[in-house]
């Protein structure tokens, strides 16, 4: 995914004027390409440098406010997208390690640092002088003379102001404030707690022949994890390289029921980590803040500034692939229910029994499981092919360089190139999991693109994963599902380094929230295709490339489950809009309302003590509030465009150059369908994803 923080706007400013204090974050960063300064910087360094950045974020709002000349696309518009480049640059080093190298003092910060954040991003929307002068130039627009970017630009600064109460009265922006102030620290602490209980649990067992099924390179790995913590035994948590292997193999059912409704009911046990009050909350204050602006409920809000435009546009998609896809699960489900029934099984499948069983199944269809394919999937030779893909397709090369400072000594730190030698990018990698990082993975920046008086300033990128761990006996060996997940995240990166605008905030990945994913998900279309794993997937033992009668397994199980997995998907995008097209304040159940929100999607029994709203992290502490239907559409996306690859060639460069060009370098500088349309030819249609999912 790509994670969204709290500051979402990218606030740009000349630091030239400010006194560093002896503060790494304050002054110029002597490292290469002006990267952050990791082994100089301190916790006690971000407070007081997010007040002297707020500070100095002022003075350039001021300047631009007290300007005697009439305003101007220059002298308005494009002085606000510079306003703030310090902040922006200290908040990209905050937020990122919060995500992803946190502890309990980052956290008090956040704490601390969100409402003074919220209060500047109102201080700008909300300033009737800086609204005035925006509207002035809105009016003339038509006069301008101004090309696609600039009229961009233009549009999203006065909407921007609009979206965000500058058209309330001074009663109401009061009102404004409180509600952003809030949700702001609410989204923090939804997070916290997730994070905490995550970190808490752990099934520690010192009996071998409860863990059969497991496979010795799981044992190994759950032995590891012991001894790191000095314990006897295997140690289990709820992270994703330890929950997913459990629940596919373990035999035990009881404790697979165990990790189950560990993971499964983070955050809803009525303790001092619990969420419900929290959804409850962020629901109500996001409903309060859309009709203080004038709309029914926070979808319609959201979906204005989206491909889907409103809440039918959303529902549509989920209804056309619900009924594509509904029938066929519960087909899945039977087969693996009769399946299961062969194997010993009485009583009705749970969801604890799913992956067990689904896998077994998987394994005498497909003759396939992931203990197979991993030795072939070594990381360090999985980095190389994937980023030896960006190579074969746009012509840019990856250089690590141990000079540049990282947070983390598992962080590994790339120059990225152009194919004539001009300097792209930085590019680091954080692959496994540990106790100050979120769970899952995602994609972020610690510095955008923007060009200014001549120079294109390039942006540094990140991608962080929770991947799992080499062993005393083995390197790191992924899961399929993992060299997907690491392709889904370079996509993400691409569309950052490759970044091509005139202006931060239509930069790199500041685009509609539906449209985002397609560079991420398009990029997944590559690892199932042989010619391209036959340049890396080798055995870590023998160096045997993989075997085509092995991928071929992979592309016949590819559709695997396909109605299943479709369904899983809807079943969050239809929470997603229950949550968000709400019109007044919900005080009941949130289990309730979960299970009504999502009934028709359920193929499983309802049960007690789980929850996913109280940990859905997307919605409640992330950018995808009203838009995680967003990946959905963008499989339609993706399938849509990498037909045009499989028809023309899997390394087409002038298919390549024209995805790179149309879509990677725009950012948000046009809308996403003018841009679609510039690549594809048309418009896209389900037909490739309905076809390339077996669905039709």
């Amino acid at each position: 995914m790509k994670r969204i923080y709290l500051l979402s706007i990218v606030f740009l400013m000349n630091i030239g004027m400010i006194n560093a204090q002896n503060n790494p974050l304050l002054g110029t960063f002597n490292t290469p390409h002006e990267t952050a300064p990791f082994n100089e910087i301190k916790n006690e360094h971000f407070l007081p440098a997010f007040k002297a950045s707020i500070e100095a974020g002022e003075k350039e709002l001021e300047a631009i406010k007290s300007n005697p000349e009439a305003p101007t696309f220059e002298n308005t518009i494009v002085a606000l997208d510079h306003v703030g480049r310090l902040l922006g640059r200290t908040s990209g080093v905050f937020f990122n390690l919060l995500g992803a190298e946190t502890n309990e003092e980052l956290q008090g910060i956040a704490q601390e640092v969100s409402p003074l954040l919220t209060k500047f991003q109102n201080d700008v929307s909300l300033d009737p002088v800086l609204f005035e002068k925006v509207k002035k130039v809105y009016q003339q627009k038509d006069q301008l003379n101004l090309d696609a970017e600039q009229k961009t630009l233009l549009e999203n600064s006065y909407e921007g102001f609009v979206r965000k109460g500058a058209n309330l009265s001074e009663a109401d922006k009061a009102k404004f404030r409180a509600i952003s102030t809030e949700l702001s620290k609410l989204s923090l602490t939804f997070d916290e707690n997730v994070l905490k209980e995550t970190n808490a649990y752990e099934l520690v067992i010192t009996n071998k022949e409860e863990l059969s099924g497991l496979p010795e390179g799981e044992l190994e790995a759950a032995a590891g994890r012991a001894k790191a913590k000095g314990k006897e035994g295997w140690l289990f948590d709820i992270t994703q390289p330890s929950f997913g292997p459990f629940m596919k193999y373990a035999d035990n059912r009881d404790l697979r029921k165990t990790l189950y409704m560990a993971y499964s009911s983070k955050s809803f046990k009525g303790d001092e980590l619990d969420n419900q009050e929290n959804v409850k909350r962020i629901a109500e204050l996001r409903l309060q803040l859309a009709q203080l602006l004038g709309y029914k409920n926070y979808a319609d809000y959201v979906l204005e500034r989206r491909m889907a435009i409103n809440p039918a546009g959303v529902y549509g998609l989920l209804n056309d692939l619900y009924e594509a896809s509904y029938k066929v699960a519960l087909q899945e489900k039977q087969e693996i229910q009769e399946f299961a029934a062969t194997e010993g099984f009485e009583g009705e499948l749970m969801p604890w029994d799913w992956s067990y069983y689904s896998e077994k199944l998987k394994v005498k269809k497909f003759d396939l499981n992931d203990e197979m394919l991993k030795p072939y999937f070594e990381l360090s030779r999985v980095t190389e092919g994937v980023l030896g893909l960006a190579t074969d397709l746009f012509g840019i090369t990856f250089r690590e360089n141990k000079d540049i400072p990282v947070y983390n000594p598992e962080v590994t730190a790339y120059e990225v190139f152009d194919a004539d030698g001009t300097f792209l990018s930085v590019f680091y990698t954080d692959f496994h999991p540990r106790p100050g990082k979120q769970g899952g993975a995602w994609m972020n920046d610690f510095k955008g693109q923007w060009k200014e008086n001549g120079v294109d300033s390039r942006p540094h990128v990140t991608i962080v994963m929770n991947f799992t761990r080499p062993t005393e006996t083995k390197p790191a060996l992924l899961t399929f599902y993992e060299v997907e997940t690491l392709m889904h995240e370079f996509g993400h990166a691409l569309h950052g380094m490759l970044a091509n605008s005139t202006y931060s905030s239509l930069s790199g990945t500041n685009v509609y929230r539906d449209f985002v994913e397609l560079p991420s998900q398009i990029m997944e279309n590559w690892a199932t295709q042989k010619e391209f794993l036959d340049r890396f997937a080798k055995h870590y033992q023998t160096g045997e490339t993989i075997p085509a009668e092995l991928v071929q397994k992979i592309v016949d199980s590819q559709n695997y489950l396909a109605g299943y997995l479709s369904i899983r998907q809807l079943s969050f995008g239809y929470l997603d809009m229950a949550w968000h097209t709400l019109e007044k304040p919900y005080t009941g159940s949130v289990k309730d309302f979960e299970e009504q929100a999502w009934k028709k999607t359920q193929i499983f029994p309802a049960v007690d003590g789980v929850c996913m709203s109280t940990q859905f992290g997307h919605l409640f502490a992330g950018g995808y509030a009203a838009g995680y239907y967003g990946y959905k559409w963008a499989e339609v996306l993706d399938a849509d465009a990498f037909s045009v690859f499989k028809e023309k060639g899997l390394f087409n460069k002038e298919v390549a150059a024209s995805f790179r060009k149309n879509i990677l370098e725009k950012g948000g500088t046009e809308h996403p369908m003018e841009l679609y349309k510039r690549f594809r030819g048309h418009e896209p249609t389900v037909d490739a994803l309905l076809e390339r999912s077996g669905l039709q």
